[in-house]
């Protein structure tokens, strides 16, 4: 039986570093929101599971993962389950929460993106806080995105296994999701990130290393990968990198 993934149609987002892993695996999965209705899919078929007052555990928003009677909610969450599943996790279980932490590190980083184009409230448009939005995004370029990759870096850097994997010797679903984070920032902050490979080079490595993978290789290149745009977590506003050294 399939994976069933639920995230919002037309947008990467917090999906993305699910799919990436799906994807790396080889998983057989259904990205229900880019479904046919008439297939029971679609965003209406999502925003059923959210909404049915019967079930117990019913997740708080999207990406949520069905595999299936269990439902996982949350990226980190979702990872740590599929990740000795799909091989991309140590064996030791007491090594699975040391590679879950660094994941829930991305998960704080995403969210800090997210805020530069939305700093007061989500529910509010970008139009509507654009000022606010201009010093957020300067805070970050600033201070908040190289304190970030400035600890990835060093991680990869201290592996005692060597910088080819953030984790060890293998690849986990921490490195797919790092080469997302690298992605997104590179469309996100274009003028703020053009040194990104000479002052982190082993992330630079790590991404370009996950992007020759074949799976991933192949996915990237298929209409399953959605472009970035400006409706998803990583969003290129002129305005927002114009003061970028």
């Amino acid at each position: 039986m399939p994976y069933e993934l639920y995230y919002w149609d037309g947008i990467q987002g917090r999906g993305e570093f699910v799919r990436l892993a799906l994807e790396e695996a080889g998983a057989d999965y259904i990205d229900i929101s880019r479904g046919q209705a008439s297939e029971g899919q679609g965003v209406r078929a999502m925003l059923a599971v959210m909404k049915r007052n019967a079930d117990p555990h019913v997740p708080f928003a999207p990406p949520f993962l069905k595999d299936g009677d269990l439902i996982i909610s949350h990226v980190a969450n979702i990872l740590m389950y599929l990740g000795p599943k799909l091989g991309l996790t140590p064996a030791d279980h007491g090594l699975r929460h040391v590679v879950h932490g660094l994941q829930l590190t991305i998960t704080d980083l995403v969210a800090e993106v997210h805020d530069t184009h939305h700093p007061i409230a989500t529910s509010k448009y970008y139009e509507d806080q654009k000022e606010e939005a201009k010093a957020r995004t300067a805070e970050f370029i600033d201070n908040r995105m190289p304190k970030y990759l400035g600890y990835f870096e060093r991680v990869l850097r201290q592996n005692p296994q060597g910088p080819s994997h953030i984790f060890g010797d293998q690849l986990t679903y921490v490195d797919l999701s790092l080469f997302q984070v690298f992605e997104g920032l590179r469309y996100a902050f274009p003028r703020a990130t053009a040194q990104l490979v000479a002052q982190y080079p082993h992330l630079a490595a790590l991404h370009d290393a996950v992007a020759k993978r074949p799976n991933v290789d192949r996915y990237l290149k298929s209409e399953r990968r959605i472009p970035f745009n400006e409706d998803g977590i990583f969003r290129h506003y002129p305005e927002l990198d114009q003061n970028a050294a």
